[in-house]
């Protein structure tokens, strides 16, 4: 067996660990006894580390096209809020909301809804931290690793129809009663990896759509995006 620091030094690493880190603290910290302001701290705290531990050799912040992934950033967001905004009851329906996709509602509380440190450090968690470690783990490595198994000798943003859309459906997974809206978003973040090559661009569309979302959850009080 593999030890800790072998698995530390994997290839794979830089991509998949922070994914795994984040997804485990999103699973572990609700249950500890202490603060939604400390579990959202230290939860941002322990995920920002690994990626500053584990990712800055293979990150790069210099998109190639950044106009034009702000601009399917924020399409994204309106594809995202399209279906319920324009179809009454649309996310109540049983494919959406059932026991294996759960409920459109959100994690957080009714006394956090009102906490402005909550709201804060809500924001920060979807806007800096999610977009890096979901495209290093989706895009960066698991669309090349189903590829091939020998996932550095595929280059960035190449495509293979059975990877790309794969991904899609395992990130509309992710996303429980949004499945609709994960898949197509998933196919269009896929799309358009293969059209920029570059992790960077991916990073900053997913911060402006998560960013929009945001903004519209608070302006508007729809706490259920906020699973």
């Amino acid at each position: 067996m593999m030890s800790l620091r072998e698995w530390l030094r994997h290839p794979a690493a830089p991509y998949a660990v922070p994914f795994a880190v984040f997804m485990l603290l999103l699973a572990l910290m609700p249950r500890l006894p202490i603060s939604p302001v400390a579990s959202l701290a230290l939860g941002a705290i322990i995920a920002g580390g690994s990626l500053i531990g584990l990712s800055r050799s293979v990150l790069d912040f210099r998109p190639a096209m950044p106009w034009w992934s702000i601009a399917l950033g924020v399409a994204v967001f309106f594809l995202w809020i399209g279906p319920d905004s324009l179809i009454p009851g649309w996310r109540s329906h049983w494919l959406f909301q059932n026991s294996l996709t759960g409920a459109a509602k959100s994690s957080l509380s009714s006394d956090s809804l009102s906490d402005p440190a909550v709201l804060a450090l809500r924001v920060l968690r979807a806007v800096l931290i999610v977009p890096i470690v979901e495209e290093l783990f989706w895009r960066g490595w698991l669309m090349r690793w189903i590829e091939k198994p020998d996932f550095l000798s595929v280059p960035l943003g190449s495509y293979d129809a059975r990877s790309f859309w794969l991904v899609a459906a395992l990130f509309a997974m992710e996303h429980g009663p949004y499945w609709d809206v994960g898949f197509a978003t998933g196919a269009v973040y896929n799309w358009w990896m293969t059209r920029t090559k570059r992790l960077s661009d991916l990073i900053l569309m997913h911060f402006i759509t998560n960013a929009c979302l945001c903004a519209y959850v608070i302006k508007a009080g729809r706490w259920e995006y906020w699973l």
